[in-house]
């Protein structure tokens, strides 16, 4: 966010026009009465900047020793997953996208590694019904840039690779760019393999349809072409742990006369949508997004990240579109709505440049479902960085900010958030700062 807009969120409330008719409440002063939470108060600790009456609790973070004894917590924390596990006990699954360069890697572990030139994975922490970790070990390792994913109705973790980096670069053995499947119960149950069927591509984010197991997959590409929507037809629909492996049809969205995303600019606009099958979804010699998909193209979308089962159908992001990239328009996210059973696509939210106070926020991430029905979403843009909420009203409002300056002196920066996800009784809100890598659990008086 730029200096402008934070000395406006400074000074309280502030009322947007438009198609959202919402209220976002700053950092500090009185707040009208809202569906937000109040403003933010800073944390004394200097992590995690709250509203009044709620708490965190710090997890884990990147450096300190895994309680599995396999090595150091890897850093660069980023998708995560929350699964209940009886009695009150939850299991949280956290991304790691590192890349070559990462200086804690996910460790390599016999029997979970895929490639022992790549430094991502995943990693399962245990909680107790106090909240309190009981564990933390490697589930996946090997793997590059694991960025986002998403859960499985039988409640495993995809978890997506970001690159489509070939064997033999980077000093990859691997051929990378693909989804893992991991059991937060027992990671040895699925290994690393790559589910090959569901394209060869940068992948941000995954949903499952539970009542259909259709995979909705999104493709994070900032230089053009851009990304694109996908669906994943398995043959093995809703078929349990390792179900994927046996393959499917893979397609993508085609919104006829509609080549770019980045053009709709009116929330509530919706579009009849085709689906196309992928002509080569191993990518074996040319990009899925460079791919000839027919007289009728396919359409494409800058920056598709965050994507999350909701509603009956799928919430997913467009992070931002810059036409100096070759965007056809400009904006700072897009929040889409899929609906397939009426196969419409839909524009829910629209979030708003640093300098223009009329539309919140910049560069929307991950999202997940809140406890109120409505949308919780991290923040990737510039200066300080926050989750935002959005109710089922279209109120826009900040739930947290990240405190921790890893910038220089006189030059203050601050990592993204990532991978929001809910406890499953709706009592904890878990979330991680990118960097430095921190896993938070968040209570409270949710509504």
């Amino acid at each position: 966010m730029s200096v402008t807009r934070r000395s406006l969120l400074a000074a309280g409330t502030i009322a947007f026009s438009g198609a959202l008719g919402a209220l976002f409440t700053g950092r500090a002063g009185a707040a009208r009465p809202t569906r937000g939470y109040g403003p933010l108060l800073p944390d004394p600790r200097g992590l995690l900047d709250l509203p009044a009456g709620f708490t965190y609790r710090v997890l884990s973070r990147a450096g300190d020793p895994l309680r599995s004894g396999e090595g150091a917590v890897p850093a660069n924390c980023d998708g995560m997953a929350a699964f209940g596990a009886g009695g009150g006990r939850v299991r949280l699954v956290r991304n790691h996208e590192n890349r070559t360069t990462a200086a804690l890697r996910v460790p390599a572990v016999d029997g979970l590694t895929y490639d022992p030139q790549a430094l991502g994975g995943c990693t399962a922490l245990e909680l107790d019904p106090a909240g309190a970790v009981t564990g933390e070990r490697v589930a996946l390792a090997g793997t590059a840039v694991n960025c986002a994913g998403g859960r499985t109705p039988w409640n495993t973790w995809l978890s997506c690779e970001e690159t489509e980096d070939r064997a033999g670069t980077s000093g990859y053995t691997k051929d990378h760019g693909y989804v893992f499947e991991v059991d937060p119960a027992d990671p040895r149950r699925c290994g690393p393999v790559p589910l090959t069927a569901m394209g060869r591509f940068a992948h941000e984010a995954v949903a499952v349809d539970p009542r259909r197991g259709v995979v909705y997959e999104t493709e994070d590409a900032f230089v053009e072409p851009f990304g694109l929507f996908y669906r994943f037809l398995p043959a093995r629909p809703l078929g349990g742990p390792g179900s994927l492996r046996a393959g499917g049809a893979l397609e993508a969205l085609r919104v006829p006369g509609l080549a770019d995303l980045a053009v709709v600019d009116r929330p509530g606009a919706a579009f009849p949508v085709e689906w196309v099958p992928v002509p080569d979804p191993s990518a074996a010699g040319t990009a899925i997004r460079f791919q000839d998909f027919g007289p009728g193209g396919i359409t494409h979308a800058q920056k598709l990240e965050g994507c999350y089962w909701g509603d009956g159908g799928v919430h997913f992001v467009s992070s931002f579109a810059r036409r100096g990239d070759g965007a056809a328009a400009d904006h700072h996210g897009q929040v889409w709505f899929y609906d397939p059973v009426r196969a419409r696509l839909r524009l829910d939210v629209l979030f708003g440049p640093a300098s223009d106070v009329q539309l919140p926020g910049d560069s929307p991430d991950n999202i997940c479902l809140a406890p109120d029905g409505g949308l919780m979403v991290c923040e990737d843009g510039d200066g300080e960085q926050y989750v935002f909420g959005v109710t089922v009203g279209g109120e826009v409002y900040p739930m947290a900010r990240n405190a921790q300056d890893i910038g220089q002196p006189g030059a203050p920066e601050f990592g993204e958030f990532a991978g929001v996800t809910f406890s499953p009784d709706g009592r904890t809100m878990y979330v991680n700062a990118y960097a430095p890598g921190t896993t938070f659990a968040v209570t409270g008086r949710w509504h």
